[in-house]
């Protein structure tokens, strides 16, 4: 596989996450004093979407690695950030909101595992039932 191909479609998918990520940033802003309901809501929404393509999309020998690059690091890696969960707990805690970011880090801990173990479990089970769709179709083309 071409590594350009796969550059390409890292970048390309890398200003889609990041445009949508700040268009959550602009609906939903908030101050180191709130909660960063945009953040959570972006790193669950997208724990959720990178297990549901692990366990579906990827598992596919026919899915391209650039669309696995593009979706993946790209993105999904773009539109979700670990950086921006640290800052946030940071400026909380340098405002003194311990209370609000402890609440935040154990949101953003257990909704994003939920998220991952959810998605994975979707895409395994959607994988499967291709699978089975297809052996079926293939049954019945040999009788």
């Amino acid at each position: 596989m071409s590594v350009a191909k796969n550059y390409a479609a890292v970048s390309v998918g890398a200003v889609a996450g990041g445009g949508v990520r700040l268009a959550f940033d602009a609906i939903l802003p908030h101050t180191a004093t709130e909660f960063p309901w945009s953040t959570l809501i972006i790193n669950v929404v997208g724990a959720f979407a990178l297990a549901s393509l692990v366990g579906g999309l990827w598992q596919r020998a026919s899915t391209p690695d650039w669309v696995k690059a593009g979706a993946g690091p790209g993105l999904l890696g773009s539109f979700t950030t670990f950086s921006a969960v640290m800052a946030s707990l940071v400026l909380e805690g340098a405002a003194g909101e311990w209370l609000l970011a402890a609440s935040y880090l154990a949101a953003t801990l257990v909704l994003g595992f939920g998220a991952a173990v959810a998605g994975l479990r979707i895409g395994i089970a959607m994988t499967e039932r291709r699978l089975a769709t297809d052996a079926s179709t293939e049954e019945r083309g040999t009788e």
